[in-house]
């Protein structure tokens, strides 16, 4: 089978980081909404038939903040047009916050927001980007197209550790003017390489081959009724 793999820059990197997202799932009526990327749209659709459909998956929870000022990449099979999407993950930069570690609480310091908290967190800890949505349509599972989804990813934020954080720092804007601070920003240390992941405990595997160590300190919890673990990697950034 032929593979082609595109990225797409984030859609609303310094969007108001507290109001809802603007982005759309595709249906029937509407496979291509206008308020997408066309890129997007195709990332959400295979979100949407894995998460939702398949898993079961809440689709009010499937678009969140972190969608507007992530990294999107699309893996299409591409025999002849039109091209199918296949496979999909999401890089999120920092700040970000993994609520489920036991000396990280979901509402540190009287945070009212997932933006003021991320925020807040990220002040007291090494920034990390997250790997999240990592996705692959049934039909297309035993290619390989998981880890090479991760693989990519990885292998992109190496190279552009400069784009992470300037991506940090707008985040940081758009917060400081949305939230409490007026829109004066603190400043934050670079991004040194560490990567999170949430992982499904059934693909825990499939990270570890990807250079990630499991943190039995962050424990086990659910995520829509399917159990999660974390998992780190920290990367040398060229």
């Amino acid at each position: 089978m032929t593979f082609t793999t595109h990225l797409l820059a984030p859609p609303s990197p310094a969007s108001n980081p507290t109001t809802p997202p603007k982005f759309t799932l595709p249906t029937p009526t509407t496979p291509n909404p206008p308020t997408n990327p066309p890129l997007l749209t195709d990332a959400l659709t295979i979100r949407q038939t894995v998460f939702i459909d398949e898993q079961h998956c809440s689709a009010e929870e499937e678009i969140d903040a972190d969608d507007g000022r992530s990294w999107h990449w699309v893996v299409y099979h591409s025999p002849d047009a039109p091209r199918t999407p296949v496979a999909t993950i999401r890089l999120v930069p920092p700040p970000n916050v993994h609520s489920h570690h036991p000396n990280h609480s979901p509402n540190p310091n009287g945070a009212e927001s997932g933006a003021e908290q991320a925020a807040e967190q990220d002040q007291e800890q090494e920034p990390y980007i997250k790997l999240t949505r990592v996705a692959v349509l049934r039909e297309y599972r035993g290619y390989g197209l998981g880890r090479a989804v991760v693989e990519t990813a990885l292998a992109w934020a190496r190279e552009h550790a400069r784009e992470i954080d300037e991506a940090a720092v707008a985040f940081a804007f758009a917060t400081a003017s949305a939230e409490k601070d007026g829109g004066e920003v603190v400043a934050r240390p670079v991004w040194n390489g560490l990567v999170l992941v949430h992982a499904q405990t059934q693909v825990e595997k499939m990270y570890e081959r990807c250079g990630f160590v499991t943190d039995e300190g962050m424990g086990r919890w659910d995520e829509n009724e399917i159990e999660h673990l974390g998992m780190w990697r920290r990367l040398v950034l060229e």
